[in-house]
């Protein structure tokens, strides 16, 4: 298939076909262990999320000058809600910035719309007088927060102690080696290593661990990204994919924070550079099996994944082949590796719309074929064993969707082996040798089922009775993890608002499991502390809706009069499953109840609860969220002058429509990477993926998804009234939320509201849509976060012993 490889400009990768949208929170993957997400408090598990845990991978400075002002600055209690406007304790904190206002008109359907700091957008990112500003706001919150810098060190000396800096995860056995990630005590980032397993190619057993001791064979070290981060103010790791061979090692680097992703291939033995460096690509990389050609992905101009190319090593980049070329504009595609390790998938869809291709990747030099139907409004996804192909398929009829199978020789000939559940929704089929891995969501709650396979050869015609595994809890999150496909040992990452991440090995064939790590904690953390509760709360339209709650028994009184923490989310059919999470217990540890929201929007319960917060029943999200909150307010699980909300990228927009619907229930609000002005984007194609979300939040050139958007979108909705205390989040080179986006809602906000509470814009000038790069720097950011919350619940002592 002919395509041009040009056009190679930035890049936005870390996007999977259906939930890793630009608008999409973080996912940190490192094959074969189980990372804390520093970013984000959800999890994604899910079908659609976990295309990016199925890849068969082996393994997993100063930002700007401060200003200086005189004197240190505090603030005292009072104003609505209970906080006063700032005062100075030995001088004068700066006014805040105001924004200059050039009127600009934007028209759509007869309707008029005023934007007044439409100037703050610059795609270049070098306008003067924007960076002017954006210096300006930061400044003015730097100020703002003088008098907590004290104690958001400690903060963060806080949540750093409660981790173990120098630890190892998980090895995973991947033939004759154990492939491992370690931290460094006081290293930011990861080191990439193996050791040789004994016994050759394994495939070993469920009790075997690797030895590290005397007699142990050597470690080698296959990447250190601490040396790599030298010499770049940001630096992230995207995918590390060893060769068949193990010979070699593919890496993805971000150097900028904006997710553009350089592709260089490593010489194990030797440490040097192999053939030539290969720019501007998204994330993804999948070797053939012939150890010699890099299958990777890039973009079109507006940053949606479009073409599969084929690199041979030692060529030129100009020289690669293209070998799939998505025309269809609101379709992205999506490149990973079979688990059998004997094809190559190259996934084409929309949230609704999804087609696989395949090449096999013992025939690199192929073409791709299609493998599934292309039907509009059906939805497949794929995996291999043996001579068959397993498929999951949704539709409108469907919505929780069907396994089915196929010969590889007949690949239409499809045979039902679990039918479609309206209750149960099937998220995720995984294979190996001898089994079926699969994932389903019932009532809210993960679950995985085993089911053994006939020998590879045999037909399958219908499936033996499952193996359910068995989780401890009431309620927890399963992560995906990388395993070895010619065993039967099964890996998979499990945790929970109080328990910690933690990774167990399950025998296939027994049904034994092994607990191969569990994240430690320290500074005296006892699980027994914690109490972790489940209710329901009612919608205002009758529907139910679950919340995690987590809390510490020996702080909270439960009476009305403790502090509360609620997050949400709702979007893109994410699953914001309750997780652990250390820097949360600085939060536990001084008396908050931290609740999380499982809204409609999200993929919680299901399809359908994914479509009745989407397009025109969006708003059901932003209604759910405050029904959630009024549940937990009447309930007493918090006191009414002390609750603080969050959401992070599209649950920036949660937070920011719920700010604007009802500021009178909240005494703080946080928008992170907050995406705020959803008319205006979704209106103008030439913002990255703004065309294929269309079947996200809908396409306003309808004139009834206009309106409708319009009704909810927190930029257009700011009226002159108080609102609580908030701070919003942005980042300068974030292609996801661009940085305009909190700017602006900032500056409208700043000039509309009638109160003195905080409000607060920071504009990371250094990182993109998922922050700092190193796992300190982040801890940092929560610390700020959390001192912002504790100061404005009244809960943070001033530097004169005022509480603040």
């Amino acid at each position: 298939m002919a395509c041009s490889n040009v056009s190679l400009r930035p890049l936005i990768a870390r996007r999977t076909l259906q939930s890793l949208l630009h608008r999409s929170p973080c996912i940190r993957l490192w094959s074969g262990c189980l990372s804390a997400v520093l970013t984000s408090d959800i999890v994604f598990p899910a079908r659609k999320a976990s295309r990016l845990v199925q890849h068969r991978s082996v393994l997993n400075g100063n930002r700007r000058r401060s200003p200086v002002y005189p004197g240190d600055y505090f603030l005292t209690r009072g104003v609505s809600k209970g906080v006063e406007a700032p005062v100075a304790a030995m001088g004068v904190i700066p006014k805040p910035p105001v924004a200059r206002k050039v009127s600009h008109v934007l028209e759509t359907h007869g309707d008029k719309r005023i934007d007044d700091y439409y100037w703050i957008r610059d795609d270049e990112r070098k306008n003067p007088d924007v960076l002017a500003y954006l210096e300006e706001e930061n400044s003015y919150t730097e100020a703002v927060m003088a008098d907590s810098k004290d104690f958001q060190e400690s903060l963060f000396q806080e949540i750093r102690s409660k981790i173990k800096e120098d630890d190892v995860n998980a090895p995973l056995r991947n033939g004759p080696f154990f492939y491992y990630t370690k931290n460094l005590e006081g290293q930011q980032y990861t080191v990439h290593c193996r050791r040789a397993a004994p016994g050759g190619e394994g495939p070993g057993h469920v009790d075997e661990v690797m030895e590290t001791g005397n007699g142990a064979s050597e470690e080698e070290v296959l990447l250190d990204e601490n040396k790599e981060a030298k010499e770049h103010e940001f630096y992230h790791v995207g995918e590390v994919k060893v060769s068949p061979n193990h010979k070699l090692l593919a890496v993805t680097e971000d150097f900028t924070g904006d997710e553009v992703y350089s592709i260089r291939v490593i010489d194990i033995e030797t440490g040097q550079s192999v053939g030539n460096l290969i720019t501007g690509s998204t994330e993804q990389i999948e070797w053939a099996e012939d150890n010699e050609i890099l299958f990777y992905v890039s973009q079109d101009e507006v940053h949606r994944p479009y073409k599969v190319w084929r690199h041979r090593l030692n060529n030129n980049q100009s020289d690669d082949e293209c070998l799939y070329h998505e025309k269809n504009e609101e379709h992205y595609i999506d490149l990973r590796k079979s688990e059998s390790e004997e094809y190559i998938f190259v996934y084409s869809g929309t949230k609704v719309t999804q087609f696989v291709l395949y090449l096999s990747s013992n025939e690199p030099n192929g073409d791709m074929k299609p493998l599934s139907p292309h039907i509009e409004g059906e939805d497949y996804s794929v995996t291999h064993r043996g001579n068959h192909f397993y498929f999951t398929r949704r539709s409108e009829e469907i919505f929780n969707s069907e396994l089915l199978v196929a010969p590889v020789t007949n690949i239409s000939a499809f045979t039902v082996l679990l039918s479609h559940r309206p209750s149960v929704k099937l998220e995720n089929v995984r294979a190996s040798r001898d089994h079926l891995i699969v994932n389903v969501r019932e009532d809210g709650l993960q679950a995985i089922t085993i089911y053994a396979l006939p020998p590879a050869g045999k037909s399958v015609e219908s499936l033996s009775e499952g193996q359910k595994i068995k989780f401890p809890e009431p309620t927890y999150s399963l992560e995906d993890e990388s395993y070895q496909f010619n065993s039967h040992i099964f890996r998979y990452g499990y945790s929970s608002l109080r328990t910690p991440q933690s990774v167990y090995d399950y025998d296939l064939n027994s049904g034994k499991a092994v607990l191969k790590k569990l994240k430690p904690v320290l500074g005296g953390f006892d699980v027994n502390k914690y109490e972790t509760v489940r209710p329901w709360a009612t919608a205002s339209d009758g529907t139910r809706i679950p919340i995690s709650i987590i809390y510490r028994k020996d702080l909270v009184k439960l009476d009305g009069t403790d502090p509360l923490f609620l997050s949400g989310y709702g979007s893109y059919e994410i699953p914001n499953d309750p997780e652990f999470n250390y820097h949360r217990l600085s939060l536990l540890d001084r008396g908050v109840v931290f609740a999380v929201a499982h809204i409609r929007g999200g993929g919680e319960l299901g399809r359908k609860w994914y479509e009745d917060g989407k397009l025109l029943r969006k708003k059901n999200t932003f209604t759910d969220f405050i029904s959630c909150a009024e549940y937990l307010l009447e309930n007493k699980y918090g006191s009414k002058d002390k609750i603080a909300v969050q959401g992070r990228s599209a649950g920036g927009l949660l937070a920011g429509a719920v700010l604007t619907m009802r500021p009178d229930l909240f005494t703080t609000v946080i928008a992170e990477v907050a995406f705020v002005d959803v008319l205006t984007t979704m209106l103008d194609p030439s913002i990255p993926l703004t065309t294929v979300e269309w079947e996200e939040w809908g396409n306003p050139a309808k004139e009834e998804y206009y309106y409708y958007m319009k009704s909810y979108s927190p930029q257009d909705n700011i009226q002159a009234r108080d609102y609580p205390n908030v701070l919003v989040t942005g980042g300068l080179h974030d292609p996801r939320v661009a940085y305009w986006e909190p700017s602006k809602f900032v500056a409208k906000l700043r000039e509309m509201k009638t109160d003195s509470n905080l409000l607060l814009l920071k504009c990371d000038m250094g990182a993109g849509h998922f922050s700092k790069s190193g796992r300190f720097d982040k801890l940092k950011d929560f610390a700020f976060t959390y001192a912002f919350v504790l100061k404005t619940l009244g809960i943070l002592p001033s530097i004169n012993s005022s509480n603040l």
